[in-house]
C-alpha cells in the first residue's frame, strides 16, 4: 500500500505505506490524503521501490493540456 501526500504549491508525493517524509522534502507542509492507494503505475511503483518515494507538480503542462475542437 501507499501513502499519498500534496501540498500547497501542488506537489504530490507517494511513499510506501509507513514510510516518514524524505529529508529533503519535509520543510514543505504536506497533507496526507485520506483515501487508502493500494495500486499506483508502474512507474510510481519503480520510482519508489529504488528511491523509497515519487514527486511530481500536479500543475497542468502545455505537454498535458487535452484541448477539444
Amino acid at each position: 500500500m501507499f501513502d499519498v501526500y500534496r501540498n500547497d504549491k501542488r506537489f504530490l508525493l507517494v511513499l510506501s505505506s509507513g514510510s516518514p517524509v524524505p529529508a529533503l522534502y519535509s520543510a514543505h507542509r504536506w497533507r496526507r490524503s485520506r483515501k487508502r492507494v493500494l495500486k499506483v503505475s508502474d512507474e510510481i511503483k519503480s520510482a519508489v521501490q529504488a528511491q523509497g518515494y515519487y514527486v511530481r507538480s500536479l500543475r497542468v503542462t502545455k505537454e498535458r493540456m487535452i484541448e477539444v475542437e
